[in-house]
């Protein structure tokens, strides 16, 4: 297979993975949420948010729900702009009708538009195994498999020696931490995913869906009896100021401050849209700045510009 010359990526995961790659010469178009690296923020912006970004959570959540019940798309996709830089390869997912632009919409929409000379790889992980052989994926159909196979083979090292420094500080604690992650404050929804293998690869023990589960909806007093050591708030697409800002609410429920993660001041409050929530390469960056929050006698303090404590 020929090497893409010309890559269009509808999905910021999608946009890191193909820099990752050594590949950003060769992208043309991002998606309305691709900001990293920076510098791609320079390229044309080929899709758009139906919903205001900036509105309270409530609002957005019952947005996105009226929406889907009456099958309409969340993002519209600039068709002229993509007619103009004429992508030979779309980066696009079918995991979520929520987080980008959906496998559906660009076959129905594009197809006719480019035909068949445009190549359409769609990623959809689940676990964090699966994230890191999108990278592979995305080399592969790119006509770069063997950098792939390099890229995922460092990410999988760097994984794989965090787990054993974190664990082996997690063993010398008399348990794990608990930890609870929230990837939406209104209403609560519990973090699925990959979540589960990045809390574990941190030294910690995960409270909630498991390795490949979807994200469950749950009550505050869920939250309450589940207990956790340790409450992170992540979330999805919302960067830590957003997080910051609507943190207070969550503090003050009593459901909340009844847990030791509130009584040993453990509440975090974190960047989930550039890492955590985010299926591309800083999955790893993730786990690592959750390490550091988790034991940080092994590894330091998390970065200030990812993870900042709440007061309680």
């Amino acid at each position: 297979m020929s090497a893409a010359r010309r890559i269009a990526s509808l999905l910021a995961s999608g946009t890191e993975i193909v820099c990752a790659l050594g590949l950003r010469e060769a992208l043309v178009g991002i998606s309305h949420e691709c900001d990293f690296p920076p510098d791609v923020r320079s390229l044309p912006v080929l899709t758009a948010p139906r919903l205001d970004p900036r509105a309270p959570s409530s609002e957005i959540d019952r947005a996105v729900r009226d929406r889907l019940a009456s099958g309409l798309s969340l993002y519209e996709i600039h068709l002229d702009r993509l007619r103009e830089i004429t992508p030979d390869l779309i980066v696009t997912q079918d995991q979520c009708l929520v987080c980008a632009v959906s496998l559906e919409q660009v076959q129905a929409e594009v197809a006719g538009l480019l035909g068949s000379d445009a190549r359409i790889v769609s990623l959809r992980p689940r676990t964090l195994g699966e994230a890191l052989d999108d990278v592979g994926r995305v080399a592969e159909a790119a006509g770069v498999a063997a950098r792939g196979r390099e890229v995922r083979a460092a990410l999988r090292q760097r994984l794989d020696l965090l787990a054993s420094r974190a664990n082996c500080s997690a063993g010398h604690k008399e348990r794990r931490p608990e930890v609870l992650c929230l990837e939406w404050l209104d209403p609560p929804i519990l973090s699925g995913n990959w979540m589960a293998e990045i809390v574990q690869a941190a030294g910690g023990g995960n409270i909630g869906a498991g390795a490949g589960d979807p994200s469950p909806r749950v009550e505050w007093s869920d939250v309450a009896r589940a207990a956790p050591d340790v409450l992170l708030l992540l979330p999805c697409g919302f960067d830590l100021e957003r997080t910051l800002a609507e943190s207070p609410a969550v503090l003050a429920r009593p459901q909340v401050r009844d847990t030791p993660a509130f009584r040993s001041g453990q509440v975090w409050a974190l960047d989930g849209n550039a890492y955590f929530n985010r299926s591309g390469p800083r999955l790893v960056d993730s786990a690592e700045i959750l390490a550091a929050i988790l034991h940080p006698e092994t590894f330091g303090d998390p970065p200030a510009a990812a993870a900042r404590r709440l007061p309680t």
